[in-house]
């Protein structure tokens, strides 16, 4: 049964949840646990979570999905999952957070640029002009309005654009998916590829000894609160919206989930650019779900 409430909310509340993320890396590193390393278990948990989901709701034929859509799965996963998560780590550790979160805004730019191409959208003044606003407030929100890429690592930059290519393309893979491609299925077969991919990237293995009980039980909630219920109520939003370039920027909701957390539990600036960068990027989300 479809759930009946509006695409774009559901994009918004995916977000919101993403936007704990935060919280649980923080909280796995402070019991000693790797990047990589929790990377791999947020996407091997969310496996193994939604799997006995899907068999109770669907049984084994629930599990089966045409060869294009396993293979959109597994672009999904490898590309929007498994790549994404490289690309941002390798940029954090470069760049810092504030100059990749910054390059990271460039999603909402490939999404409505591959949505012109392959679905062709319509851009209009009201799209372009939430997309420009969204970008300048996430910018304002995570730098204050001060960046200088010129004191940055190019490679950095580089990692930092891949990152944002990969995220924008989420939204753009689960629409070729179709609308006739069930969610949870969906979900499940891209997190299937993205744990193999990063189990073979990250050898998490070599890393055993890091798998304390409480490294297991954060890596589990942050497989369920912010990946397995994040997602399916992303992907069931986004093949559900007929505009597919007004994902990212209903999406940013991410950053300023982020922000509040960051200023409220972390100790995270506040000030009037920031502020002004938060209303930005909610208006435009906002305008979006209009």
């Amino acid at each position: 049964m479809k759930i009946s409430v509006s695409p774009s909310l559901l994009i918004l509340a995916g977000s919101i949840l993403w936007g704990t993320g935060g919280v649980f890396i923080l909280t796995a590193a402070h019991y000693g646990s790797t990047p990589e390393l929790t990377g791999f278990l947020r996407i091997l948990f969310s496996f193994l979570i939604l799997l006995p989901v899907c068999l109770f709701r669907s049984g084994l034929h629930g599990l089966s999905l045409s060869p294009r859509s396993l293979l959109v799965c597994a672009l999904l996963g490898i590309l929007c999952q498994g790549l994404y998560n490289i690309f941002y780590n390798e940029a954090v550790t470069r760049i810092g957070m504030t100059g990749s979160a910054v390059l990271l805004n460039l999603a909402p730019f490939v999404a409505a640029s591959a949505s012109f191409l392959l679905f062709g959208e319509r851009q209009t003044v009201r799209k372009t002009a939430a997309i420009l606003s969204c970008t300048a407030g996430c910018f304002l929100t995570v730098t204050g309005g001060v960046f200088s890429p010129s004191e940055l690592p190019l490679t950095g930059i580089l990692f930092g654009i891949g990152a944002g290519v990969s995220y924008g393309m989420t939204s753009v893979l689960g629409k070729l998916a179709g609308k006739s491609c069930d969610v949870f299925a969906m979900s499940l077969w891209s997190y299937f590829f993205a744990a193999l991919f990063l189990f073979f990237r990250c050898d998490p293995l070599t890393e055993a000894n890091l798998l304390t009980a409480p490294v297991l039980i954060t890596g589990f909630l942050f497989a369920l609160i912010p990946t397995v219920i994040a997602y399916l109520l992303y992907y069931e939003g986004v093949v559900r919206l007929e505009e597919n370039s007004r994902v990212p920027v209903l999406a940013s909701a991410e950053t300023i989930t982020a922000a509040v957390i960051g200023i409220l539990f972390f100790g995270d600036p506040m000030d009037p650019v920031r502020f002004l960068g938060i209303v930005l990027t909610a208006g435009s989300a906002l305008a979006m779900a209009g």
